[in-house]
């Protein structure tokens, strides 16, 4: 989705926000129960669902803007703010019990953000606010998912976060100049669509199974993909600071995963 997003920089964010969310519905719709077709969209949470959805839009806005400005590596990097966030929200609004362990893979992959994003900081560029501001309401996102999840289908709540971003994305046709995508656009378009929904349904998931402050540091993961593709794409090489940051915070991936494997704990599936 990242990839595409930054590949189709030259078509107004309102543009681009639509068409994602707009083929977005796409997946959302074929996992709804054939019995639930015509009341899918029930809920007695529309006050969180509306918190969730606004919240959503506002992250997701900010992470296009710093997309379609600032290298592909570094906006990836900064948005791994992310799980220090989460999980201080966890704990105060979730009663999420976090050890040292988990706090101190966390702070191993801020200091590996620190040292991706240190040049960054030499040159003033504002873009590299967008990404925090990302993490803010990113952090917002996943503490509402994780109270929704325990109510609502995975694909209730996406379609309320998919439709409020379609219609934000729809109302800027009214003050931008969209353009008309080509085929190869289209076709990027229609990638960016589906794999932002289903990468949405899958992190709507992963919380419904798993604690936030347990969840959102895997995303460290995603650097290493950032680095190929924003080296083979747009020519980004990465600093040894990079390198050097970037095995910090898979390094704290790892130990999340190592420490869970220890405590083994049993993942049950949510009741239909």
């Amino acid at each position: 989705m990242d990839i595409c997003v930054k590949w189709l920089d030259y078509y107004p964010v309102g543009q681009v926000l639509f068409l994602r969310f707009f083929i977005g519905f796409i997946p959302i719709f074929f996992i709804i129960p054939k019995d639930k077709i015509f009341s899918f969209y029930k809920t007695s949470r529309p006050g969180l669902h509306a918190f969730r959805a606004i919240s959503g839009a506002l992250a997701i806005i900010a992470l296009f803007l710093g997309l379609r400005e600032l290298p592909l590596a570094d906006v990836v990097s900064l948005t791994f703010g992310g799980p220090i966030f989460v999980t201080i929200a966890s704990i105060f609004f979730l009663s999420e019990k976090v050890g040292i362990k988990r706090w101190s893979a966390v702070f191993i992959g801020f200091l590996g953000m620190l040292l991706i994003v240190q040049p960054a900081f030499i040159d003033v560029n504002y873009y590299y606010i967008t990404p925090i501001v990302f993490c803010i309401f990113f952090a917002c996102v996943a503490i509402s998912v994780r109270s929704l999840s325990k109510t609502e289908a995975n694909y209730t709540i996406a379609f309320y976060f998919t439709s409020l971003c379609t219609l934000l994305g729809l109302g800027t046709i009214f003050f931008t100049d969209w353009i008309m995508p080509t085929f190869i656009d289209f076709v990027l378009f229609f990638v960016l669509g589906l794999c932002g929904s289903v990468a949405n349904l899958l992190l709507t998931q992963s919380y419904r199974l798993a604690e936030a402050s347990l969840v959102t540091p895997i995303k460290y993961l995603s650097l290493v993909f950032a680095i190929i593709f924003g080296y083979f794409i747009w020519s980004e090489v990465p600093k040894i600071l990079t390198l050097l940051g970037a095995s910090l915070v898979i390094a704290s991936s790892l130990i999340i995963f190592m420490r869970e494997n220890k405590l083994k704990k049993q993942i049950v599936a949510p009741r239909t």
